[in-house]
């Protein structure tokens, strides 16, 4: 048994409504709903079990309504579990469970050992600082006080995610979508943080802009050799940037394996589809 795992999450959880007696076994792929017919309760994620090892890039995948953003929201503290453990290497040797954790324990594992980029930019930016600015406040609740130096770092970072530095000084809301991504990038990975979560970063961007996104974070990837959960409902996202890769329905893993396996020769009939629908 490989004990090299850097975050290793066991039974995740997570119900919306009434967590009563039955509403597990009465949702999940089988169901074809994550919508309990008895009390309406949604479960948006189902016992999902899962190691993530250092360096390595894991995709989640799923039409919208599987449960990948809840996911990694509840990863980073955003939300609230049900149920199940998380154990992070960090942190007293991933011998204690993050989610029993008191909160100012919380928000050291946030600010020092994760960084997150979401899908809207307004939800990981501060668009009443200047892109400099954001990437400051990154570093300041790490307790990295010297202005000299976070000035420096913040050149440095802007300078790796391809933002020109005389922009620093800018509000990111006066920036394009695919320059805001790039700042919200470049204020995620200030601290060198072990674990990076991206949720469905090029959503909503042009293609042409997707894949300068793609290019980035891959090449940082490479450059850190930080460890990644990627969120995408896109299978090109996922071919691109991820090793290894979980299917998700109805928020239960329904396949698990190597990104290349899951996508040359799917076995479960829900990957068939989005594979065949990607082709």
């Amino acid at each position: 048994m490989n004990n090299n795992w850097l975050l290793r999450v066991r039974n995740l959880t997570k119900i919306y409504g009434e967590a009563t007696p039955g509403v597990l076994e009465r949702t999940g792929p089988k169901f074809d709903t994550n919508i309990c017919s008895r009390t309406g309760a949604v479960v948006a994620v189902n016992g999902i079990s899962f190691d993530l090892y250092p360096g390595e890039v894991l995709g989640v995948v799923g039409e919208s309504g599987s449960g990948k953003s809840t996911l990694v929201q509840m990863l980073y503290f955003d939300q609230e579990v049900t149920a199940g453990e998380v154990n992070f290497k960090p942190i007293e040797d991933g011998n204690v469970n993050l989610f029993e954790l008191s909160n100012q324990k919380k928000r050291y594992v946030r600010n020092h050992l994760m960084g997150m980029v979401y899908q809207n930019p307004r939800d990981g930016l501060n668009f009443r600082f200047t892109s400099g600015g954001n990437i400051a406040e990154k570093l300041l609740m790490a307790n990295v006080f010297n202005v000299g130096k976070i000035r420096i770092r913040g050149a440095d970072l802007l300078t790796k995610t391809e933002v020109p530095i005389q922009r620093m000084d800018e509000s990111p809301a006066r920036f394009s979508g695919g320059m805001q991504q790039r700042v919200q990038i470049a204020k995620a990975i200030a601290n060198n943080p072990p674990l990076l979560l991206l949720d469905e970063v090029t959503s909503g961007l042009d293609v042409s802009v997707q894949a300068k996104v793609l290019d980035l974070i891959r090449g940082l990837q490479q450059d850190l050799g930080v460890s990644m959960i990627v969120v995408s409902h896109d299978l090109g996202v996922i071919r691109m940037l991820t090793d290894r890769t979980m299917v998700l329905k109805h928020g239960q893993i329904v396949e698990q394996g190597l990104t290349d396996q899951i996508l040359q020769d799917p076995q479960h009939g829900y990957t068939q589809l989005l594979v065949s629908s990607l082709l």
